[in-house]
């Protein structure tokens, strides 16, 4: 069982897998810093300098006691995360287009195989039989 567990990890196919992962994760990494320390400035600077991550809708209010310690905690809906979720969806979305879209255009473009050579007809065919059982006779 050992030996075909270390078969199986050690396959091309697991390891380009795990390292497909990896790289996944550092690009999740760099696309969002992207999208929340470029590109969401940039959006809310054209939207009225507005920061979509404060925008919420406050169900209920924190609680602060008299000290300065947060008794119960704000409860609120953080739409503005979300627009910014899906504004990075978007944006991961165009690159990953452009991405293959360029991949596409390097990759070799193959010929159309050559037409096969066109057999005898079915008359041809009936005439060679024909003729066929003419000489046997």
């Amino acid at each position: 069982m050992l030996k075909e567990f270390k078969k199986f990890i050690l396959t091309g196919n697991v390891i380009d897998l795990a390292v497909a992962v990896l790289l996944a994760g550092a690009t999740a990494l760099v696309v969002n810093g992207f999208v929340k320390l470029i590109m969401m400035p940039i959006v809310g600077h054209f939207v009225g300098g507005t920061d979509f991550s404060e925008l919420k809708i406050v169900l209920s209010e924190a609680v602060v006691a008299a000290d300065g310690t947060v008794e119960v905690a704000e409860n609120a809906i953080l739409y503005g995360e979300w627009i910014n979720t899906i504004i990075n969806l978007i944006i991961v979305g165009f690159v990953l287009f452009m991405i293959v879209k360029a991949y596409n255009k390097t990759k070799k473009k193959e010929e159309p195989a050559p037409a096969a050579p066109a057999g005898p007809t079915q008359e041809e065919l009936l005439a060679e039989i024909r003729d066929a059982i003419k000489a046997q006779n």
